[in-house]
């Protein structure tokens, strides 16, 4: 089974799960509402088994939820898909994305990225995801479930401070140009990555402007361990899990990485980036 499949099942589960605690039934309870076996409600919430669209209807008005079925079957139509596109996947709002993106987080010792036009979803604020969500929300026409999706990615962030994790990445320079929120957002969206650079799980460096590449940043991606390549274009998100694919973005990412700066040099085009912005 490939891994953004029972990533996806996994996470539905849990949400699964949480509709059914906030609604104080147990196990043996929402069992009995529905009449199952105890056994098919554990292997839907542990992601063990993939539940219908009969079934997560029913499952919403069980937990007297009945507004949340077309989010779950929403999450439902988007687990089969290698090449999914953004319209089926996001079609009940960005938290069920984000939640998917914290089972690949814990489930991963080192992630290595590269992002070209936007700061790495790991190392936002609050506030600039915030807008993040909203500008895309607006531009792909999609419910807006914003403050559910900025809690799931902070959520994330705690791998952060995880001993033994490695969160390596590569930003283009003018990522850190973009204005994609107002400047007192940006201005504190600089400051927090000019300080993640000291932390130990992190490796953040900058490719400068100007700089001599070997190959030119065509697109961001991300790379889980040795597994897993997730792709992100216009209309499309891609799981990648082949040898080939994982060893193509595994060289370019390293080819990349020969024209980064890190440490005080990365600290000072981050600083001048912020000085531009003339925000206290």
């Amino acid at each position: 089974m490939s891994t953004d499949f029972q990533s996806a099942r996994i996470a539905l589960g849990a949400r699964l799960r949480e509709l059914r605690t906030e609604a104080g039934l147990d196990g043996k309870g929402i069992a009995r509402a529905l009449d199952w076996q105890r056994s098919k409600v554990s292997r839907l919430e542990t992601g063990k088994q993939t539940p219908t669209t009969a079934d997560l209807t029913a499952w919403a008005e069980a937990v007297g939820r009945p507004d949340v079925a077309a989010e779950l079957t929403g999450r439902l139509a988007g687990l089969e898909t290698r090449y999914r596109s953004w319209r089926r996947q996001l079609a009940s709002g960005h938290r069920a994305r984000q939640e998917l993106a914290l089972v690949e987080t814990a489930a991963t010792r080192v992630i290595r990225g590269l992002e070209v036009s936007r700061v790495p979803g790991l190392f936002q604020t609050a506030d600039y995801a915030r807008y993040m969500f909203s500008v895309n929300a607006e531009f792909r026409q999609m419910p807006r479930d914003i403050d559910e999706a900025v809690r799931a990615r902070m959520r994330r962030q705690d791998a952060l401070n995880e001993p033994g994790r490695q969160f390596r990445f590569l930003i283009w320079e003018g990522a850190l140009h973009m204005m994609v929120c107002p400047r007192d957002v940006m201005a504190a969206q600089l400051d927090r990555l000019a300080g993640l650079i000291a932390l130990d799980t992190v490796d953040l460096r900058v490719i400068p402007f100007g700089t001599q590449l070997r190959r030119t940043p065509a697109h961001g991606f991300w790379i889980y361990d040795q597994r897993l390549v997730i792709v992100e274009t216009i209309d499309t998100e891609m799981w990648l899990e082949d040898t080939d694919s994982v060893e193509t973005y595994g060289r370019a990412w390293d080819w990349l990485l020969e024209s980064a700066v890190q440490g005080p040099q990365a600290r000072r085009l981050i600083g001048r980036a912020r000085a531009a912005l003339a925000v206290p």
